[in-house]
């Protein structure tokens, strides 16, 4: 009897530390979110997601659809797993330069747990070759829009989040980031540590809002729904930093998403 509450009392002070521990760590991710959210940003993009998406959007892929409602601005990628003409990607027509924010209102309409989303801050072509740097110069070579299309001959930064691996025992829920390094070895290199494993965040279903920073070298999420706000915070060390480029949000295979109040800030002491 002894022994079990023994056990029983390590087991309540291991979920308290940690508990705690998420707690710090998550306080510690808030404070560099709301340190980096100072300053004169300007709005210099705004979709209500309601209208008509051409208007501001162009699109990636040919199987996929984009449609608007009064609800928002709804991606559904195509329906076949692991055939890269079914993924997509929707890019701003708009280009931004500098230190950008990022604010969207977003909803997980399907039920899969595999494949992700994918936010795209500041991305332009190698300039190798016919990969240029507008990358609305080389449209026609992503009507497949295959990831490799991507961290091969551009330069951008990546949050994948409503993520799940596409295969593996290990199907926990992440956000990740990354920096691609066109003409260089694939994805390898290209992660932005740290990865984050949220727990009860992109129910199918469950609106959230979600507001990232990019700030010199330093990326800071904020993910809200009305249960808990998450934070991260992702630190390009060593590899070249970006300074301007589209925005885009790219939807694997299979994966639907509706999107709203779609706004973009820069740093007023960064414009041009």
């Amino acid at each position: 009897m002894v022994n079990k509450l023994f056990i029983l009392y390590l087991f309540l002070i291991l979920a308290l530390s940690k508990e705690c521990f998420a707690q710090e760590f998550n306080s510690n991710e808030k404070k560099a979110f709301e340190n980096a959210f100072e300053g004169n940003w300007q709005q210099s993009f705004s979709d209500s997601c309601t209208g008509v998406w051409t208007n501001q959007w162009f699109l990636d892929g040919e199987i996929a659809s984009v449609s608007n409602s009064e609800k928002g601005m709804q991606l559904t990628a195509g329906p076949q797993f692991k055939n890269d003409a079914h993924h997509m990607v929707l890019w701003t027509k708009d280009s931004f330069k500098g230190d950008v924010r990022i604010e969207f209102d977003f909803t997980r309409l399907d039920f899969e747990n595999q494949c992700v989303n994918i936010l795209y801050i500041q991305a332009t072509g190698s300039g190798e070759g016919s990969f240029k740097k507008d990358i609305s110069e080389w449209n026609d070579e992503r009507k497949i829009p295959a990831m490799s299309r991507y961290f091969d001959h551009m330069n951008v930064y990546h949050i994948s989040f409503a993520a799940f691996p596409n295969e593996g025992e290990d199907r926990l829920e992440y956000i990740r980031a990354r920096r691609y390094m066109p003409n260089d070895t694939g994805l390898s290199g290209s992660d932005l540590k740290p990865d984050y494993y949220p727990d009860g965040l992109f129910a199918p279903g469950v609106p959230h809002k979600i507001s990232v920073i990019k700030k010199e070298r330093n990326i800071y999420m904020k993910i809200s729904n009305a249960q808990q706000t998450y934070y991260c915070h992702f630190i390009n060390s060593d590899l070249p930093k970006i300074e301007e480029g589209r925005i885009g949000l790219r939807l694997m295979y299979t994966r639907s998403s509706l999107f709203g109040n779609f706004k973009v800030f820069e740093l007023e002491n960064k414009k041009k």
